[in-house]
């Protein structure tokens, strides 16, 4: 963080501690206004952030964080191709992927529109022709597409895909990741090998555990129907034109993207062909649209009503000034039961980072752990935690007004759910109340006063609401791209690279190493005493 910026949240830090005794429901008593006054809207998406315990001075106070950290600066420059990905020295567009203005949008000198929309045009002609069954498989039109990728290349996918389950009506959309062999065991063992379209997502087509995966489901394709059918079988995700043709798909099956996608970025590039082969090129559309419409906002909104903005900062206070290691996401939506999934990519890959853009360490903390599960289900696993445990878990709520499955009472009870689960973590129940209950219910007094403090709920637990007309494909871009663009703020703020990942590449690097000792192939040389007794008790354990 820079110094400026340092200065800043001392301030707010200050605050923070002259408010010690401040209560998110004596808030709410000091300003019947609240709601209207902490709530703000983006597109289709009221966020209602008023259940958390800010004041005005500490809102202040982060709105000049904001300013001290340059914001503004660094939002103009991610949105003009300027290489703010300083360690691979590249560009971060995105957000150009989205955009169906025709705009020119300059990356290295060069106009990229044309190039993008051309990317767009094939996968749209490609899907279209997968689902009106001109372009067919050996055994006639594709029913089933099996999508094989890993990371960016399979979270986009597979929870862009659940989210719009109501709005699917093309073949089948499988996802295969793990390099766990029961992960592409599991989704082959269901399908006709003669109607099945294969997708590979991999930019280089070199990462291990897509082409692991991918040339097993060659090898089991090729079994059941010949070698000569798998170039109408296969498609590929890739620039690596050489490594897709050897590995028999044709040029005109190959989608390229650029290196200014990042992985976790790129369900608005190539990467999201899948999800345009399930609910069609037109709905993919409004799905760009809709995070398109949250890049203007993000860019044009003043501070007190910009969505991307109010959520980091919010999230800035919680992790810097109150010190809360963690943040759930909880979706009111079955639909987005992989929200929260997708999400760890995208905040804990782009922020989990302890050296600043100056090659320094970090003062103080950067991104928190993400986690979460839908509504009402979390609510019987580890809401307890939430409402009555030792740490304070800041918390999303996503709901939406309306179901895509309407059936009896049950969006009802849903929302009433979600309502009262912000509104019991945010007020919680005083053992004054609680006793008073318990004397109405004619308890003795010896059973009041051991029952009182277990039945008891602190409250003051910080929440944010989103709610949303319906989960539609361009509400679902909109809620994306709110939580991108709160990952480039809080990036921002804590002046880090955001989009690189040298995280992941250690693992890769010792995997690598490991895998003939593994095999049998090699000795454990030069390994920890732990991994070397473990390679030992493995090979004990194998069997044949």
């Amino acid at each position: 963080m820079k110094q400026e910026a340092q200065n800043a949240l001392q301030q707010v830090k200050r605050l923070h501690a002259e408010a010690a005794d401040q209560t998110i429901a004596g808030l709410f008593e000091q300003d019947p206004d609240r709601f209207e006054n902490l709530s703000a809207k983006c597109g289709d998406i009221h966020f209602d952030y008023s259940k958390n315990n800010l004041n005005a001075d500490q809102l202040d106070g982060l709105f000049a964080l904001a300013d001290a950290a340059d914001l503004a600066g660094r939002r103009a420059a991610l949105f003009s191709g300027e290489h703010i990905n300083v360690t691979e020295d590249r560009a971060v567009q995105h957000t150009a992927l989205r955009d169906l203005t025709n705009a020119n949008i300059i990356v290295d000198g060069e106009n990229v529109q044309p190039e993008i929309a051309a990317v767009r045009q094939r996968m749209a002609a490609f899907s279209n022709g997968v689902r009106d069954g001109s372009i067919a498989g050996q055994g006639g039109p594709f029913t089933d597409i099996v999508n094989i990728g890993i990371g960016g290349s399979d979270l986009g996918p597979v929870m862009v895909a659940a989210a719009l389950t109501p709005y699917q009506n093309g073949p089948n959309v499988h996802f295969v990741s793990n390099v766990d062999g029961a992960d592409i065991v599991d989704v082959l063992s269901g399908l006709n090998a003669d109607t099945t379209l294969f997708i590979v997502a991999s930019k280089t087509f070199t990462t291990q555990e897509t082409m692991t995966n991918a040339q097993t489901a060659r090898d089991w394709f090729v079994e059941r129907c010949g070698e000569a059918a798998v170039e109408a079988h296969f498609a590929a995700l890739s620039t690596a034109l050489e490594k897709t043709k050897a590995f028999g798909i044709r040029d005109d099956r190959a989608f390229g993207f650029w290196d200014w996608v990042g992985g976790r970025y790129s369900v608005w590039s190539a990467i999201g062909l899948s999800v345009m082969l399930a609910v069609g090129p037109d709905a993919f559309q409004e799905f760009l649209g809709g995070a398109h419409a949250v890049d203007q906002h993000f860019q044009t909104a003043s501070a007190r009503e910009n969505v991307p903005l109010l959520m980091a900062l919010i999230g800035i206070y919680h992790r810097n000034v109150c010190g809360y290691d963690t943040h759930a996401v909880l979706p009111y939506d079955q639909h987005l039961h992989r929200f929260a999934a997708y999400l760890q990519q995208l905040d804990m890959e782009s922020n989990g980072k302890r050296i600043t853009l100056d090659g320094e360490d970090v003062a103080g903390q950067t991104g928190p752990i993400v986690w979460g599960e839908p509504g009402t289900n979390g609510q019987h696993a580890f809401y307890q935690l939430i409402h009555q445990g030792t740490s304070i878990i800041p918390a999303d709520f996503l709901i939406a007004a309306n179901a895509n499955d309407p059936i009896g009472n049950h969006h009802q009870k849903l929302v009433a759910n979600a309502f009262a689960q912000t509104e019991a973590l945010a007020l919680g129940k005083s053992r004054q109340q609680v006793e008073q209950q318990l004397q109405e219910a004619g308890l003795p007094a010896d059973k009041i006063a051991s029952l009182a403090p277990h039945k008891a709920f602190p409250g003051n637990r910080p929440t944010s609401t989103f709610l949303y007309p319906k989960l539609t494909p361009h509400v679902l871009g909109q809620l994306i791209a709110l939580y991108e663009h709160k990952v480039f703020v809080q990036g921002v703020i804590w002046n880090i690279n955001s989009y690189d990942q040298w995280g992941v590449e250690l693992g890769k690097e010792l995997a690598g190493e490991l895998l003939p000792m593994v095999k049998g192939e090699a000795p454990a040389e030069d390994r920890n005493g732990s991994t070397s007794g473990l390679l030992t008790a493995f090979h004990a354990m194998r069997e044949g």
